[in-house]
């Protein structure tokens, strides 16, 4: 484990006295995929360290247990081999556990938690899939097979599937399939949690399409509170290098263009919410990490330089009890 130096940006804003007392809370990680690295920092970029090292395996999503004080990540591997895996270690970086070995999955990316049933939710790039697991890698099954019958690593990049998040309340995950660079051919689907009885991942009949000629959409959130989705779109601008979000559910026929928050990002990959705090952290591919209030204000550079930026998530800090003492 060790500690480096980073550039530290200012602020963009001015703070009110709510965005001084977030700004500091918390704590985030997030991936290098370049330097083959999972980082962390406090809330507001201070604090900067480097947990795991692992070289060239290309990681991509991540995610973290805060109940059991884990980190989960994916490992893209070589992009043309089957051999895509997904790790778990402590907080700390220490006890690294392979939870899906090399070729359980093709080219993992954006990886989420759902606490209530155990389970780890993941799309496969290459794969053409979207997959799940029990925490402790065991009962791997595919959910959504894209491949419409065509080998892997499939070269179709409108079969990709890249982002995913799960929204147990209203019993469906989504997930972006991102098509070709700057191509406008992103899509944005849900699907129930359970695949239809008498159907399989390529056949089944309950998936919907939300979004299409999205520019190249990417990681995607939930504030189930509002519920509304939040998405990343690394394609070109106006409507890519953004963050976007849109109501989860809309009448037939009714559903809105996107609503674009955050702009000017270098590639936009990453995007976590801090649901308590009311805000969100991003990462692009040029290096950077930003946070910004849920509704796009006070839009902040809190890292610059650190390589080529993947996936992030957020850790909320533990709860601080406070006693009466005569």
């Amino acid at each position: 484990m060790s500690e480096i130096l980073t550039h530290r940006a200012t602020a963009q804003n001015e703070k009110t006295p709510h965005d001084e007392k977030n700004t500091t809370s918390g704590r985030i990680f997030f991936l290098d995929v370049a330097g083959g690295r999972v980082m962390s920092a406090n809330a507001d970029g201070s604090d900067l360290k480097t947990i795991i090292e692992e070289g060239r395996k290309l990681p991509d999503g991540l995610a973290v247990d805060s109940a059991a004080g884990h980190l989960y990540w994916t490992n893209m591997g070589n992009l043309k081999e089957n051999n895509g895996s997904i790790f778990r270690s402590d907080l700390d970086g220490r006890n690294m556990t392979t939870i899906v070995p090399p070729g359980g999955t093709f080219t993992p990316k954006q990886l989420q938690i759902e606490k209530t049933t155990g389970k780890l939710y993941w799309c496969d790039r290459e794969g053409m899939r979207v997959m799940r697991a029990n925490l402790d890698g065991s009962q791997v099954e595919t959910l959504v097979d894209t491949s419409q019958g065509e080998a892997r690593p499939g070269p179709d990049s409108r079969k990709w599937c890249v982002g995913i998040v799960v929204d147990m309340a209203g019993g469906k995950f989504y997930w972006s399939q991102k098509g070709g660079d700057n191509a406008g051919e992103g899509r944005i689907f849900r699907a129930n949690i359970q695949i239809p009885r008498g159907q399989t991942p390529a056949n089944r009949q309950d998936i919907e399409l939300l979004y299409d000629n999205l520019p190249e959409p990417i990681d995607l959130e939930i504030d189930a509170a509002t519920r509304t989705l939040y998405w990343t779109d690394r394609g070109d601008p106006p409507r890519g290098n953004t963050v976007n979000r849109a109501p989860l559910e809309a009448p037939s026929g009714t559903r809105k263009p996107p609503e674009i928050l955050f702009d000017h990002l270098m590639e936009g990959i990453g995007v976590a919410l801090d649901h308590k705090g009311g805000r969100m952290f991003i990462t692009d591919f040029a290096g950077s990490v930003y946070s910004a209030n849920l509704d796009g204000s006070n839009r902040r550079t809190l890292l610059f330089g650190q390589g080529n930026l993947t996936g992030i998530a957020y850790l909320e800090p533990p709860p601080t009890f406070i006693t009466d003492i005569p």
